[in-house]
């Protein structure tokens, strides 16, 4: 298998896993590499819906929007078959990402196993940090790792004791918010300590930004510009926000992002 996969995982929902997966395949479509993208929420199809009002938006104004090809895999027996076709058909493509679904499942586990990149999105918040450790309550010093980094830990010793691959996890800070609270540094001091601890990376992701709802109903990223009536200084941080997180993913190739 050529393709470098990637997968963005989290038991939890609205950590703007799609969003985040959307982004990431448009930017590595655009700077042309052989890009599907594997949708395993089945019931919300968000990141295939995100793509689909894409190509209609590219329809209605004559626009060539790049995207990759996109693929909905249901759970169930049949589902953990075609999932691993689709892997094993990967030596067409540079990468396969795959938008895993807010809840735990035996599809969402075997895309974890084969991942080269794991992203786990999360909000800034301890109710989140909570998916992978615990603090204490009374000085917010970290306690042990939580189920889903044993989780991880087991698919990631497997992976390198089965395969010889290593799998590179990395936390991404998203909905970050532009003030500089306690509770924000408080989760980041939390992460730095666990990090240290069971061997994942920090990134800063995507701000809590209005413009993210808004561009769901265009298919609409931040890398649109020429498509972007509305382009305002707003969309300029955005961007420099997804550049810092495309470059922090380390990926193979390189994936350079126009200013």
């Amino acid at each position: 298998m050529s393709a470098h996969v990637i997968v963005l995982a989290n038991e939890k929902g609205g950590t703007g896993k799609s969003t985040t997966a959307v982004h990431i395949g448009v930017a590595l479509a655009l700077a042309g590499h052989r890009t599907a993208l594997i949708d395993l929420d089945y019931r919300q199809r968000t990141s295939t819906r995100y793509l689909e009002n894409r190509w209609h938006h590219g329809q209605r104004h004559g626009l060539t929007l790049a995207a990759p090809d996109v693929v909905v895999v249901a759970d169930g027996p049949e589902g953990e078959a075609e999932l691993e076709l689709r892997f094993n058909q990967a030596s067409v493509l540079d990468f396969i990402i795959v938008d895993s679904p807010g809840r735990d499942s035996a599809l969402a586990r075997a895309a974890m196993a084969r991942a080269d990149t794991l992203v786990t999105p999360i909000n800034d918040s301890f109710v989140d940090f909570d998916l992978i450790g615990t603090v204490d309550g009374e000085n917010f010093e970290v306690n042990k790792p939580s189920f889903y980094a044993e989780l991880v830990w087991e698919a990631r010793t497997r992976r390198a004791r089965v395969e010889g691959r290593t799998m590179d996890w990395v936390v991404l800070r998203n909905r970050l918010s532009t003030l500089e609270a306690r509770n924000k540094a408080r989760v980041g001091a939390a992460l730095e300590t666990l990090s240290k601890r069971i061997g994942f990376r920090v990134l800063p992701g995507l701000s809590e930004r209005v413009i993210y709802r808004e561009f769901f109903p265009r298919g609409l990223t931040l890398l649109d510009r020429e498509a972007l009536t509305d382009f305002s200084l707003s969309h300029v941080a955005a961007r420099a926000e997804l550049r810092a997180l495309i470059a922090g993913l380390n990926l193979p190739g390189g994936v350079e992002l126009a200013a």
